[in-house]
């Protein structure tokens, strides 16, 4: 039978070994809710996964159209090729590229590709669950008081 720091993979402390106090304040701060109003539970996107960048669309930019790319500001000239993201903003891929190389997200109105960070993707999916649960209850709310 395996006992508790066996079960948990974590060692017990050697003899004269101090436990790490700032990790226990940190679980301490997420416990008591804290964590959240300190900003410690946003994190910074992570750039867009290989396959995303590489999947998005090509278009070609026709001889009548007048769109400039919101990156340089500088018009696509006809018959050049931009990259479209999928919310459709549309820009140079030399000014894209380097951009969805840091962050995953669309420049202009933070539209989020996927990326390769699991812990990210987790993130991702809690936080837009907390926005619907609260849509849910607001409507629980709605329908009980109104």
């Amino acid at each position: 039978m395996s006992d508790y720091f066996e079960e948990m993979g974590w060692t017990p402390l050697a003899h004269g070994e101090a436990p790490n106090h700032l990790i226990q304040m940190a679980r301490f701060l997420r416990d008591l809710g804290m964590w959240d109003l300190l900003g410690e539970n946003e994190k910074l996107p992570p750039p867009a996964s290989k396959s995303a960048v590489n999947n998005l669309e090509e278009i070609q930019i026709g001889s009548g159209e007048t769109k400039q790319c919101p990156v340089c500001l500088k018009d696509f000239e006809a018959g050049n090729k931009a990259i479209s993201m999928p919310c459709r903003h549309a820009f140079h891929s030399e000014c894209i590229l380097p951009w969805l190389e840091k962050t995953n997200s669309c420049p202009l109105c933070r539209y989020e590709l996927p990326t390769d960070d699991e812990d990210y993707e987790i993130y991702r999916k809690e936080k837009r669950r907390a926005v619907e649960r609260e849509k849910d209850l607001e409507t629980l709310h709605s329908s009980m008081f109104s």
